[in-house]
């Protein structure tokens, strides 16, 4: 990867008050208004004896993720091609790929560190214990992010304009974050549709954070489930990604 490309990009995000907010700052907000619920901090039977608040942890890591992966790459790439940068791109020795590799690692480094942000939140405002199974969860957020990356490029790959990928990215955006849990945690929905949730790469990751965080080792069918997803998104976006 280009090291100027990818410094040149991080200044580009930092410029974009808005990617800033939604992506890095607003999960642990969201998370810090609702564990000011006094509801939030008492044991709730439905989570099998977890505050709400500790269940909302990691689902304000996914919320990082899903918006990274279905807002903001997508209006990032698909406003490149639009304004021909990629085009232009490929008369001089830095190829497109470089940006690519460049605004996905960029994406990826703010997802993480909103996530790192969230678990501080939780942990030091309101108790909420760090992940028992650090390994586990970390290599449960690192597929999230993987699966979430490559939807984010399919999303581009199919959007000849920022219009069109902000209207599917929208049109993902909600599907995903239900799934991840932000209205009803995944343990907490009805038995059928917690199985079919858990089939979809926010859901499925939803559960191995869950479980990592109670100290167990990811399952291996969610991790499964993660893995999956990436690699058919990643195959999904390199056979429609086009550079004009």
């Amino acid at each position: 990867m280009n090291t100027a490309v990818l410094r040149a990009e991080f200044r580009l995000f930092r410029r974009e008050p808005g990617a800033v907010f939604w992506v890095f700052l607003f999960p642990a907000l969201l998370l810090a208004i609702l564990g000011s619920i006094p509801s939030f901090r008492d044991a709730d039977d439905s989570l099998g004896g977890l505050r709400p608040v500790d269940a909302y942890v990691p689902i304000a890591v996914l919320i990082a993720l899903i918006m990274s992966g279905v807002q903001t790459l997508p209006q990032a790439l698909t406003g490149y091609r639009e304004r021909g940068i990629l085009r232009r791109m490929r008369l001089t020795p830095v190829r497109p790929t470089a940006l690519l590799a460049a605004q996905m690692t960029v994406q990826g480094t703010v997802a993480l560190a909103s996530a790192l942000l969230a678990l501080a939140v939780g942990r030091l405002a309101f108790g909420v214990r760090l992940p028992g199974q650090p390994a586990g969860y970390l290599l449960a957020l690192l597929l999230a992010a993987a699966a979430a990356l490559a939807l984010g490029a399919v999303v581009s790959a199919l959007s000849r304009t920022t219009k069109i990928a902000s209207a599917i990215g929208s049109a993902v955006f909600f599907p995903m974050m239900f799934c991840a849990g932000v209205w009803i945690p995944v343990r907490a929905m009805p038995h059928t549709l917690a199985q079919v949730v858990r089939l979809t790469p926010f859901g499925a990751a939803a559960r191995a954070l869950d479980q990592a965080a109670a100290g167990h080792w990811p399952g291996w069918d969610h991790l499964g489930v993660l893995t999956a997803w990436a690699v058919l998104l990643t195959a999904g976006a390199a056979r429609w990604f086009r550079w004009e």
